[in-house]
């Protein structure tokens, strides 16, 4: 079986289950800011971390009452499953306090910016510390807001993409957004001749790559 047969065999036995996990990202953008905020930070933590890993700090700290109100000091200790610990204990706190209004989490910026994923992609990369293309990106479809206009151009992305004859480059996440772009729009293209949407094309790569899907 060739490579595009297998995909396409994963895609039709998965596309339920993929249609359903984007319907509940669609749903995350009408819940309070605070269920935002924590995809928001999760999305911080990722970075060279699992996935799930960076999934249960969130948790954690939320179900300790950290997540919003936690000092650095307490946060800290949470984050020794995640790579980078200090650097991103930091950045937490940080897009915490940046997006406080009276004591109160205010995403207005993120709502304004819902209906123009591009847009917002820009302004979360300017404006959030620790946040790439990548990143932003991720956030955005875990949100429900990436209207198949946005790559997640992770590792798994990357790798499955290079099997796939889409890229020839190597599998590290692209360094300039010059970069990024080029290799998004390379993946555009490829779910345009696969007749798969972005979005699920990103979710079926993803898990046929790591053998579940998650967010």
């Amino acid at each position: 079986m060739t490579k595009i047969k297998e995909l396409f065999e994963h895609y039709k036995i998965k596309k339920n289950e993929i249609s359903k996990r984007l319907k509940e990202f669609e749903s995350i953008i009408e819940k309070p800011d605070e269920e935002i905020f924590a995809e928001l930070a999760f999305c911080i933590l990722t970075p060279q971390s699992k996935a799930t890993t960076a999934w249960n700090v969130i948790q954690s700290l939320t179900r300790n009452k950290l997540l919003y109100h936690g000092s650095e000091n307490q946060i800290r200790p949470y984050l020794n499953a995640v790579r980078f610990a200090d650097n991103k204990t930091k950045y937490l706190i940080e897009v915490r306090n940046k997006l406080m209004k009276n004591g109160k989490l205010n995403l207005k910026e993120i709502r304004q910016l819902k209906e123009d994923p591009v847009k917002l992609r820009e302004w979360l990369v300017e404006n959030i510390k620790g946040y790439g293309m990548k990143e932003a990106s991720h956030f955005i479809r875990n949100i429900g807001l990436s209207k198949n206009q946005l790559a997640i151009l992770d590792v798994h992305i990357l790798r499955t993409l290079k099997e796939f004859g889409v890229i020839d480059e190597n599998t590290s996440t692209p360094s300039t957004k010059k970069k990024y772009l080029e290799i998004e729009a390379k993946m555009k293209d490829f779910s345009k001749e696969l007749g798969i949407q972005l979005d699920e094309l990103d979710i079926a790569l993803w898990s046929k790559e790591t053998g579940f899907i998650f967010k």
